[in-house]
């Protein structure tokens, strides 16, 4: 199996070997998650679940795998939310942010997450629930409840914001098994965040903040979008995970 792996070009294939038996029920189980596996698909769907923040954060077939580097906005988040906080996990995918949040805020939060995939809202129910999360189907703003408006605390997002162009640059894992809408940021991969910024100022409560992950090279531009719809930005950078967050208050 191993062998297989590593011609597969898996690098750490001694550690995704284990992870495969773990998950299989029995000796055709194994072959066929090899197989998947050895095929090209990411080892987060062929297992099921996906290691973030220290969860075991369920994944599956069509859905966007959670970053490591999205962690950094995670701890940034949980330093600004009070126990009790109300946080809406906006683009939510599979839910982890909104997940990862509330597990570590003393106390616990009130959670909304909300996307327009509903195969990743399948996830994210699960994900969430632990937490009495509640989960909500649509695009952006548009399917949240009216009695969130100037609520919320902490709002945190991963939008896509890779640029259409360089789509096909992405590791084959992604560019070929998670949904494009999770990754086609448009023309220049902003277009979500322009949006997103443009409506938030009415769903922050007095104080709240909006944190979202972006790019070195982009953050000017998300900066300044959210800037534009009045609120007072920051950018913060985690060297080690590669990871950059523009955090926007009102």
């Amino acid at each position: 199996m191993v062998e297989r792996l590593r011609a597969a070009g898996c690098v750490f294939a001694e550690e995704e070997a284990d992870l495969l038996r773990a998950a299989a029920r029995d000796d055709g189980h194994l072959a066929e998650l090899l197989a998947r596996r050895v095929g090209g698909e990411p080892l987060e769907h062929v297992v099921g679940w996906a290691e973030f923040c220290g969860l075991r954060v369920e994944v599956g077939a069509g859905a966007f795998v959670p970053r490591r580097r999205s962690e950094f906005l995670v701890a940034r988040a949980v330093a600004l939310a009070r126990p009790g906080a109300v946080v809406l996990d906006l683009c939510c995918g599979v839910g982890a942010l909104g997940a990862a949040v509330a597990a570590r805020v003393p106390g616990g939060v009130e959670l909304h997450a909300a996307d327009i995939d509903p195969a990743a809202l399948a996830y994210a129910r699960r994900n969430v629930a632990p937490y009495g999360g509640s989960v909500w189907e649509g695009d952006l703003y548009g399917p949240l409840p009216a009695s969130l408006r100037g609520r919320v605390d902490v709002l945190v997002v991963n939008a896509p914001y890779v640029p259409t162009e360089e789509i096909g640059f992405m590791p084959s894992e992604a560019r070929d098994h998670e949904p494009l809408v999770s990754l086609d940021g448009g023309t220049d991969g902003l277009d979500v965040h322009r949006r997103i910024a443009a409506d938030a100022l009415p769903w922050l409560a007095p104080g709240g903040h909006l944190l979202i992950e972006t790019s070195a090279r982009q953050c000017p531009v998300t900066a300044a979008a959210l800037a534009a719809a009045g609120l007072r930005t920051r950018v913060a950078v985690s060297e080690e995970l590669y990871a950059t967050v523009v955090i926007a208050a009102r």
